[in-house]
């Protein structure tokens, strides 16, 4: 999916809200859990009820790889599932990988090529080599970590570098290997406010921000800091949806909470 087409499905559905898909077995519902293939039994109820309140879709890969090869495979019938069922949603693998030369592009062979993830979260620590062989897929994109919503992120991301963070140094350098039609970078909301800086950086590049709900980010200081001209905002929400509730009545629920989100985004837009 290329940048136009993913604005076109914002303004189309009148919000940017992507979904996470974390299954974790222990919060699913008994009666899920008796499937052979519980996991995608799961995130296939959650797609069907909410695939027309959101634009995207984010499965976290290490809730797949914690089963093993069986929960691999379930990521990629998930997968194969969103982009036969609903191909026009955006499709993000949360890998975080970084990694130099011919293993970041097998990386990006295995989720793009193997997969067909439209794009991939990647870790830019170890420089432009472990970010660009990514950038080398046509029509696929990397989502590269700048701030995120951790405590942590404070120890090495909002170090003082010079008369800048680190952050604004990685914004800075990383800018310069792709660009807005196959570049986009991961703020945390719990961060909302130096959205407005980070603007100033990249003024038209899109932003995946998780974080709002669970993690207590508010949308509302997203979208006052982070839109801009094209939106330019995917907004993750993974919990606060996923499970909202743990009975028979947990894709109803799902849909209920995606609405309500969709509903105020449209607001906002």
């Amino acid at each position: 999916m290329n940048r136009s087409e993913l604005i076109h499905q914002i303004r189309t559905k009148k919000n940017f809200l992507c979904v996470g898909l974390d299954p974790d077995i222990s919060k699913m519902p008994e009666f899920i859990v008796d499937n052979e293939d519980c996991i995608f039994e799961f995130n296939k109820a959650i797609i069907d009820a909410t695939a027309q309140h959101c634009v995207a879709y984010k499965p976290n890969t290490a809730f797949y790889e914690a089963y093993g090869l069986s929960g691999i495979e379930s990521l990629e019938k998930t997968i194969k599932y969103i982009k036969l069922n609903y191909p026009h949603h955006f499709l993000i693998a949360d890998a975080k990988r970084g990694d130099i030369g011919n293993t970041s592009t097998m990386y990006a062979k295995a989720f793009f090529n193997r997969l067909n993830a439209d794009a991939i979260t990647v870790a830019p620590y170890m420089g432009s080599d472990s970010v660009k062989p990514f950038l080398a897929f046509e029509g696929k994109w990397a989502i590269v970590l700048a701030l995120t919503s951790n405590e942590g992120s404070a120890d090495f991301q909002q170090q003082q570098l010079g008369n800048k963070l680190l952050f604004e140094s990685v914004l800075e350098s990383s800018m310069k290997w792709g660009n807005i039609e196959n570049l986009m970078y991961v703020v945390g909301a719990t961060k909302a406010e130096m959205l407005a800086d980070i603007r100033k950086i990249i003024p038209h590049h899109f932003i995946l921000v998780p974080g709002v709900g669970a993690q207590g980010g508010s949308l509302e200081d997203v979208c006052k800091y982070g839109l801009n001209s094209d939106v330019g905002l995917l907004v993750n929400l993974s919990r606060a949806i996923i499970y909202a509730s743990s009975g028979q009545d947990f894709a109803e629920k799902a849909a209920e909470e995606a609405l309500k989100i969709a509903q105020k985004m449209s607001v906002y837009l």
